[in-house]
């Protein structure tokens, strides 16, 4: 048995979209259950719905052997622990940095972001310290609050920043969702996880 993890929200509805083209479909629809392991038509692919930092923990567990996740989640895990074997080309938008207009970078500003690691990293790299505030939900609210300087976050059409008064001052990543593997499922299972990806024609 192959179980393949999708994180929830807009990846999981492209993702379904994506499989059902290629004939795989759910036994139980995903968006409309609470089931959390959901099987397919194929007898040897089972779908495991979960939120999307927590692929990269299962996959490397060998728990499960395959997922669909962003490459924004895999920045911020920076484990590698697993094989990427595809880019799926679905939940396309960019990790940027933003904040007021004229707002400029300087060392010990507030950063408010689900994305801790990637951003301290991003602003090392370009020479600043910052001090990093973990934020979950309405990040935008932050820098035009006063609590933080700037926000790194996911961005798809800027309609959000634009609309609360902020700009996307740089761009992080460019960010898509890749097919991912656990390295031992992958050289164990190679067979079939090889037959099941060959499906998925992109």
């Amino acid at each position: 048995m192959i179980r393949l993890a999708i994180s929830k929200g807009r990846i999981l509805e492209q993702a379904l979209k994506t499989l059902k083209k290629v004939n795989i479909s759910c036994q139980v629809d995903p968006l409309n259950s609470r089931k959390l392991i959901i099987p397919t038509n194929l007898q040897n692919l089972e779908i495991i719905i979960i939120k999307a930092s927590d692929v990269p923990l299962y996959i490397d567990s060998g728990k499960i052997d395959l997922g669909i996740v962003g490459v924004d989640t895999l920045m911020e895990d920076d484990k590698n622990n697993h094989f990427r074997l595809r880019d799926m080309t679905i939940s396309k938008c960019k990790l940027v940095v933003a904040g007021k207009a004229k707002t400029k970078y300087f060392n010990n500003m507030k950063v408010a972001t689900k994305y801790p690691k990637v951003a301290k990293k991003y602003f090392e790299n370009i020479g600043f310290q910052c001090s990093i505030l973990e934020l979950y939900g309405s990040i935008e609210l932050a820098p035009v609050l006063g609590l933080s300087d700037f926000i790194v976050d996911i961005v798809e059409t800027g309609k959000t920043l634009e609309e609360n008064g902020l700009r996307e001052h740089d761009i992080i990543a460019n960010v898509s969702s890749l097919l991912i593997a656990n390295k031992v499922s992958y050289k164990l299972k190679r067979k079939e996880i090889d037959s099941i990806i060959g499906k998925i024609k992109l």
